[in-house]
């Protein structure tokens, strides 16, 4: 059959499989599903009271919409005029800002979203379908799944031809369904606290999508809320669907929900003509945490970004690439109001729109507090059962006011049922899952053992509940006296005590309401058949808190108490059987303490933030975790066993084919932003989804679960296939890499194949595919997982490979069509066209290295594999005989062996270095053409004057390349620009002249081209047995030469370019992967560690690089030990893990001088077996050599690994010398190793520097954790909003700059759903822009899910989620919470310490902050210790003549004023006011108000001199002048606070900003034009003064900085 139509085929099965499974399992998360977005919404026509009320601030009045809105439009269009080069500085990732106003944009999208409407339409549709929950219900039977045809039907029935439109539907069914998943998220906050009307919009809802009927978009759809979490409806709860049979929903485990296209409003042209509606206010979906969002590979580029805006402002936008220079349109909608009426509660209103399908209405319902224990039931009006799947508007005689009914149980007309039988096996199933879901609603242990994408979250800890609403009802700070200000002791400065418990604070939640003792499945499953035809689908076993023991029967019917016993089995019921539609019913009657602590558990349930409960879409580890009880669970169990890959039964097509998935989502249309958007959701979701399967396989194949394909061969030879995915492990088999390094490169070639994966996927040329691909690190082995191609397990890899060579070169094929689809890849990725020789001296042509290869599956797809030299090689550590390295490279020791010969540039490097070489070309060729122009002036001069022409020249040129390199001539650059153009296009118009000039600039740079600059990479030089042919000899010498400049480039410009960076502070890691990502943005691979860090120890102001030299040296120790312990641990058998790590931990870490091993004790093992036992582990070792590791011996390997590996010499024999040393932490160090290897302790006060026992015991180890690579899908659309809001708000159009970003949260949620980094970041602009327009409040609601989401999404103390707490804090004092303000500064403060320690120039920041907040609670000696500590640190870091240390001196004397310390506060100010005298000089008005405070100070001196005299004098009876004391007011203190973090607030008059913008438009314009080096350092000069000027020219300064 047709391959597309298999394709489809699959498709549908695929989804149906989500629905149907229990979404607990990563492998079982909806595959096409991506998630819903999901924010926080609500609907347009809540009052306003109701809306403020909710959980979720960033709900704003929709007055601010309408205003808003028509100017949007306009303003959105001309954003691409404005955007100059500066326009992309990327300063607000930087700095951070968040949502706030997001509530008030109404959606703006680009038009193409008008483009083809009805195609799309149809599309979406199909997609939506196959998206999510297919319409089952009428089909009889789940398996209608398979039908062959590509639309599913539509809920009407109508089945549509693809492009066509149904007649009465309209473009108004624009609106994709709410995704369900969000709903969950907060089942009440969202409905009951909300006052007046709940709405379901407002929530969005988790899986399920409309059905696709063609006519369908799922394009429009209003806000989605948060999706829930997994107590909440709990995905997992459900292993297929909620609803009855019919319905399937998936929601997915833990609230990875599956959902459908959402969260997106866009509407087309037409529809806006047709209806004038009421705007529609959307709000927009929150984002993760603290990305900035460059396009660094990893989560944390807001490091760098954070501070300096201006790292990459000048890159121009490429053409084309701005989303936002096409009209806008503008999202219109109305809700209406139905009312709910359920069994044995008070009936409600519940908000609803035209295009949620009755699906979303069920999900609410299944997660409200009231109504949560039903699962199955169906919804009714004026007595017709709705259809699952039919939207709103398709229902006759549903209105405003409508009632509809809830009635237990469904008709499933499939089974010829009369609404009698509601349950069936799945349904009941589905049911238990969930009430288990609730049951474990606030229980921590997931997110402690890293399942189901849950993890950890610790603010509510510290703000005590929800800031939203808590903030209102807390009391004012008026009343100071009552907040206890005292922070813990080891958070003081100075403090050396660096406990760990505290970084896990016991939640009080936790202590979770016992319900039940026991609730699992009974021995007696499944019925036998006479109990079937009973109707009996389930027993269940069940220990109430009260100890009575009871068996309940699940039936069609409902629950009911049956006679038997654990013994006996008796299914008969008992005497009364309390038949109850709902399982909780039923315990409620049998178990009063089951009533009351269920419905208290329902109530903190649905008061926890909706992020504390989301899934995240990659699983996030915790390396510490307190001692859990391991508590019996059904589910639990179950899910153990059946490798969730069970419910074969229940799910139509079994398991799921990931390749197919993979690809065919890739294939989805992108012509316009709606296409764009599903398709990079459904990319998004998929790969989510396989890399949770990956990564169980791959923990399963090492743990010895998975049988191997190839059993017979010896251990490390063998591969796996489990779950449609293949495993194999990192070692060197059948000699492959022998010229390469062995097992080494076998090492590290999967990590280059994922990069190489990586890019060729962000690339995105449609036709060529790449597999799904993960690199998971496991108990010392690397596991790489693929997906499969189809049919390549038929036959032999020789037969297959149709272009590339599987021998390394020796044999090489090549293919037109590869040839054509790898030549669109070779221009971004900078790849040259070459030539090989094969075995037979025949040329063969390629476009990629020789090792990529090209297979055709059986699916016709062409697919490229092998991608481990998709970049050029880095010669510096690839020694070549006879090749002579550049200078730069001899003197820095290079070239240097390395352990293999796969080390290759990163794609970072190879940009920077093409960016290098442009600026050079332009440089080289307006220089000639200036020389051209004088010469042309002076020959005409000389025949007045008769002057030679000689020497003008000389003296032009001369001038010339003076002035010429500093200042790159303006008009000179452009008319090279012009030319270049010109050229390019082949008009023959341009004269011989300057073509040789650009000719001779093309040469000089080594571009491949002598028309234009265009410089790319042969992959295949210095490859061992690759060969050119004689033709192609001076392309590969020039090749080479490229490849020796870029090797140089990189140690000549990239590590002082990253070092000069770390000096400036523009680059501030923290820890160890914030170091390396800074290295790896700025393409340096982390070989060079050792390089870095021996040219930070040669930098004169080493002092001032303290902190990275640091971090480096522990990340070399780190980094150094994994790669011992790496092997170590492949010599441990499973019953020794414990042991052995600890003993290596105590040998790496512990002063106790001869740790011994604890061998696993010798009851166990018995004597007889172990002589036949065949070695099953993958290591040839000994299993129990690693007893014998003694700490002298791994620490002289670990200094011989850095020497080797890093090429830096340690000077430290024990750990207690390292930290002597290094000034290092041994806690930090665990922290590192741990992270590293995945290994997981106890949470408990470790004593490292004990010399009578050691640190660590066996049952300190509590897991060990994989590590996982994996492809990180981008949203590209939502990329170009957030840059363009960026842009905007360096330019001070803040409202614009907000608008944009709100969209681009918006766009962000719809593609990675709720939680990810990026949105993260989005939230954080959002906050700072909402804090710098004077919306307090509104930017402490979006701070706080920029906090959660950073806790959640990248770990509980990584370096953002700090710089997270900090801005935090900053907006709580602002909305008056002190105490909540100082709280979460202490946690900032105790994390810092714990990952890095002190003497950390962010440590200034943060301390300034704690002694200002301190300062207006008056506590004056506490703030002093934070302030004269941060003193001490801004000295040391920024130098003492520094405006910041100025800024310090200054804080200190006011508090010293305030303790009436006069002459201290004189020192110090006086201290001040030389600083900035001599750095601003005497007219600048920071000068003046410094020497104004000096006045005022000696003043009050001398008034308090006076009256001590007259108190000596005259005694008791001195006549006192009463002295002005002055405590600090609340506002002055937040005006020092808004300076220290970098936010200027300038008081503008209207006129002033306008003349602003035109100001700020007319500099861009220049800037355009001169991109010269000089104006930039000028600019950054007048950073450096922003303390000292509010007065001009930037309203970008108050992103500029986030610390001033």
């Amino acid at each position: 059959m047709g391959n597309s139509l298999f394709a489809n085929c699959c498709r549908h099965v695929t989804d149906l499989i989500f629905q149907t499974r229990s979404s607990d399992s990563p492998d079982e998360r909806s595959p096409l599903l991506p998630k819903p977005p999901t924010s926080c919404t609500v609907c347009p026509e809540l009052p306003e009271a109701a809306q403020r009320a909710g959980p979720y601030p960033d709900v704003v009045p929709s007055e601010a919409v309408a205003g808003g809105l028509q100017k949007r439009s306009e303003r959105v269009q001309d954003l691409s005029e404005a955007q100059g080069a500066e326009g992309l500085v990327t300063a607000c990732a930087q700095s951070c800002l968040r949502p706030a106003e997001a509530s008030r944009a109404a959606t703006v999208l680009p038009t193409d979203l008008g483009a083809g409407l009805a195609g799309l339409l149809d599309h979406a549709q199909s997609l939506g379908a196959r998206q999510s929950c297919v319409k089952l219900e009428d089909s009889g039977s789940a398996h209608r799944s398979c039908r062959r045809q590509e639309h599913v039907a539509a809920a009407d029935g109508e089945d549509v031809a693809p492009g066509a439109h149904p007649a009465g539907q309209g473009h108004g069914k624009g609106q994709p369904a709410l995704c369900l998943g969000a709903v969950l998220a907060n089942p009440d906050s969202g409905l009951k606290c909300r006052g007046a009307a709940p709405s379901l919009g407002s929530l969005g809802t988790p899986s399920s999508a409309p059905p696709a009927s063609a006519g369908r978009t799922p394009l429009a759809q209003k806000a989605a809320v948060p999706p829930f979490s997994p107590g909440e409806v709990s995905p997992a709860s459900w292993d297929a669907g909620c609803g009855s049979a019919g319905t399937d929903c998936a929601p997915c485990p833990g609230g990875r929900s599956s959902h459908g296209p959402d969260s997106q409003a866009l509407l087309s042209k037409q529809q806006q003509q047709k209806k004038k509606r009421k705007k529609k206010k959307l709000t927009l979906a929150e984002h993760p945490s603290g990305v900035a969002l460059m396009n660094g590979s990893g989560p944390h580029d807001s490091l760098k970004g954070e501070k300096e805006p201006r790292q990459n402002g000048h890159e121009e936008p490429e053409p084309g690439e701005d989303g936002n220079d096409q009209e806008v349109i503008v999202i219109q909608d109305t809700g209406f109001t139905v009312k709910i009426c359920a069994p044995g509660i008070e009936p409600f209103s519940l908000q609803v729109s035209p295009q949620e399908m009755v699906q979303e209405i069920h999900q609410v319902l299944m997660d409200r507090e009231d109504t949560c224990h039903r699962t199955c039931f169906s919804l009714q009006l004026d007595g017709n059962v709705l259809d699952n799947f039919a939207e709103l508007k398709t229902i006759e005689g549903l209105q405003e006011g409508s009632l509809l009914k809830v009635v237990e149980g469904k008709f499933p007309q499939a089974l010829g049922g009369n609404g009698e039988e509601p349950y069936t096996v799945r349904e009941a199933r589905i049911h238990v899952r969930h009430i288990r879901d609730l049951l474990k609603s606030l229980d921590p242990s997931d997110a402690f053992n890293g399942v189901d994408c849950n993890s950890l979250s610790f603010l509510s800890v510290f703000t005590e509940g929800d800031l939203g609403d808590s903030g209102k009802r807390k009391k004012k700070g008026t009343e100071m006296e009552q907040i206890d200000c005292t922070p813990p002791e080891h958070i003081l400065p100075g403090s050396k005590e660096r406990p760990l418990c505290a970084l896990q604070p016991q939640n009080r939640d936790w202590k979770p309401l016992q319900c039940l003792k026991v609730l699992t499945m009974s021995g007696w499953n499944p019925p036998p058949g006479n109990r079937k035809m009973h109707g009996d689908l389930m027993y269940l076993y069940v220990i109430t808190v009260e100890d009575r023991h009871v068996s309940i029967t699940a039936s069609t019917r409902g629950f009911y108490l049956n006679q038997s016993t654990a013994y006996n089995f008796n299914p008969k019921p008992a005497n009364p059987s309390l038949l109850s539609h709902s399982l909780v019913e039923l315990l409620n009657q049998i178990s009063p303490t089951f009533k009351k602590n269920f419905s208290a558990l329902q109530k903190k349930r649905v008061q926890r933030h909706p992020f504390e409960r989301i899934a995240t879409p990659f699983q996030v580890y915790s390396w510490t975790a307190p001692q859990v009880e391991h508590a019996m669970d059904c589910v639990r169990a179950e899910d153990a066993y059946t490798s969730r890959l069970g419910y074969e039964e229940h799910i139509p097509g079994q398991t799921r084919d990931w390749n197919e998935e993979l690809q065919t989502t890739r294939e989805l249309p992108r012509k316009n932003l709606p296409e764009r958007l599903l398709r990079e959701r459904a990319i998004f979701k998929v790969h989510s989804d396989f890399t949770a399967a990956a990564t169980r396989g791959a923990m399963a194949v090492i743990d010895g679960n998975v049988m191997a394909i190839n059993p017979s061969e010896e251990t490390k030879m063998q591969m796996f296939i489990w779950n449609n995915i293949f495993f194999s492990l990192g070692f060197d088999v059948r000699d492959h890499y022998k010229d390469f390094g062995g097992d080494v490169a076998a090492y590290v070639a999967p990590t280059n194949d994922l990069n190489g994966v990586r890019t060729y996927n962000a690339v995105d040329v449609e036709g060529l595919y790449t597999l799904g691909t993960v690199v998971v690190d496991y108990r010392g082995y690397r596991v790489t997982a693929q997906s499969i191609i189809p049919g390549i397990l038929e036959r032999e890899q020789e037969q297959s490979v149709i272009y590339g060579s599987i021998d390394f070169g020796k044999t090489v094929v090549s293919h037109p069509k590869y040839l054509e689809l790898l030549e669109k890849t070779s221009r971004p990725l900078k790849i040259q066209k070459h030539k090989v020789l094969n075995d037979k001296n025949e040329e063969v042509e390629l476009c990629s290295s020789v090792e990529c290869k090209g297979i055709i599956g059986n699916d016709g797809r062409h697919y490229i594999l092998d991608l481990l030299r998709t970049f050029p090689p880095d010669l510096n550590f690839l020694p070549v005989d006879g090749e002579e390295m550049p200078e730069e490279c001899k003197k820095m020791g290079f070239p240097k062996q390395h352990r293999h010969k796969l080390c290759c540039l990163r794609q970072e490097l190879v940009d920077a270095f093409v960016e290098h070489r442009y600026l050079l070309f332009m440089k080289l060729a307006a220089l000639q053409l200036m020389q051209q122009k004088a010469n042309k002036q002076e020959s005409s001069g000389v025949l007045e004057n008769g002057s030679s022409p000689e020497n003008g020249t000389a003296d032009s040129e001369k001038s010339e390349s003076e002035d010429g390199k500093i200042d790159d001539n303006v008009t000179g650059l452009d008319q090279v620009k012009e030319l270049a153009e010109t050229i390019a296009s082949d008009d023959g118009a341009v004269d011989p002249k300057s073509r040789e000039v650009i000719r001779n600039a093309c040469k000089a740079v080594g571009s491949i081209s002598d028309t234009s600059f265009d410089i790319r990479f042969n992959p295949d030089i210095f490859s061992p047995g690759v060969r050119f042919p004689e033709s192609s000899k001076e392309e590969v010498q020039d090749q080479k030469q490229l490849l020796k400049d870029a090797a140089a480039f990189l140690l000549s410009c990239q590590i002082p370019g990253l070092v000069k960076d770390c000096l400036d502070h523009t680059v501030l890691p923290m820890d160890g992967a914030t170091l390396a990502e800074a290295m790896h943005q700025r393409g340096i691979n982390m070989r060079y560690l050792g390089k870095v860090v021996n040219f930070i120890a040669k930098t004169p102001g080493r002092a001032q690089l303290d902190h990275i030299f640091k971090i480096g040296i522990s990340e070399l120790i780190t980094r150094s030990a994994k790669h011992i312990f790496k092997t170590y641990l492949q010599g441990v058998e499973l019953s020794g893990l414990s042991a052995a790590i600890s003993h290596f931990l105590n040998c790496f870490l512990s002063s106790f001088p001869n740790p011994i091993a604890h061998l696993p004790a010798d009851e166990l093992v018995s004597k007889k077996k172990n002589k036949k036992r065949k070695n099953r582990n993958l290591g040839n070792a000994d299993n129990t050599a690693w007893a014998s590791m003694t700490p002298q011996e791994l620490w002289r390997n670990i200094c011989s690994e850095a020497k080797n590996y890093f090429d830096f010499s340690l000077e430290c024999e024990s750990a207690d010398q390292a930290a002597e040393e290094y000034n290092l932490q041994k806690i930090t160090l665990l922290r590192e190793i741990s992270l590293k290897t995945g290994v997981q302790i106890l949470l408990k006060e470790y004593n490292f520097d004990s010399r009578h026992k050691p640190t660590f015991t066996e049952e300190d180890i509590l897991n060990i954790f994989p590590v996982v690579k994996h492809v990180n899908p981008k949203a590209s659309d939502a990329f170009h909003f957030f840059q363009s809001g960026q842009a905007k708000v360096q330019q001070g159009f803040l409202k614009e700059g907000c608008e944009l970003i709100n969209e681009a949260l918006n766009l962000f949620n719809n593609v990675y759903g709720a939680m990810h980094v990026e949105i993260c970041a989005c939230l954080r602009l959002l906050a700072r822009l909402n804090y710098i327009m004077g919306d307090y409040s509104e930017a402490l609601s979006n701070q706080q899910k920029a906090v959660l989401m950073s806790e959640r999404v990248l770990g509980i103390e990584h370096p953002n989620t700090i710089q997270e707490y900090m801005h935090l804090a900053l907006y709580c004092f602002a909305n008056s919470q002190l105490s909540t303000a100082l709280n979460l500064l202490y946690r900032a403060r105790y994390l810092m310490l714990l990952v890095f320690g002190e003497d950390h120039p962010e440590m200034a920041l943060l301390d300034n902050n704690i002694g200002l907040v301190l300062h207006g609670v008056m506590e004056y000696d506490l703030s002093l210790r934070f302030l004269e500590n941060a003193l001490a640190i801004s000295s040391k870091y920024h130098g003492s003549k520094s405006l910041k240390v100025a800024l310090s001196h200054h804080l200190v004397a006011r508090v010293y004023e305030s303790k009436a310390e006069f002459r201290s506060a004189l020192q110090h100010e006086k201290e001040g006011y030389t600083i900035y005298k001599n750095q601003l000089g005497e007219h600048h008005e920071k000068t003046k108000e410094s020497s104004e405070y000096l006045k005022y100070l000696t003043q009050q001196a001398v008034a308090l001199q006076r009256t001590m005299n007259e108190i000596y004098k005259n005694g008791s009876n001195a006549n006192i002048m009463p002295l002005k004391f002055t405590a600090p007011s609340m506002a002055s203190v937040l005006e020092q606070l808004n300076i220290i973090n970098g936010i200027l607030f300038i008081p503008l008059s209207q006129k002033d900003l306008e003349n602003l913008k035109a100001e700020v438009q007319r500099r861009q314009q220049l800037q355009e034009s001169i991109k010269s080096g000089e104006q930039l350092e000028a600019e950054d000069k007048a950073v450096e003064e922003k303390e000292a000027e509010p007065s001009m020219p930037s309203a970008a300064i108050p992103l500029t900085q986030s610390s001033a």
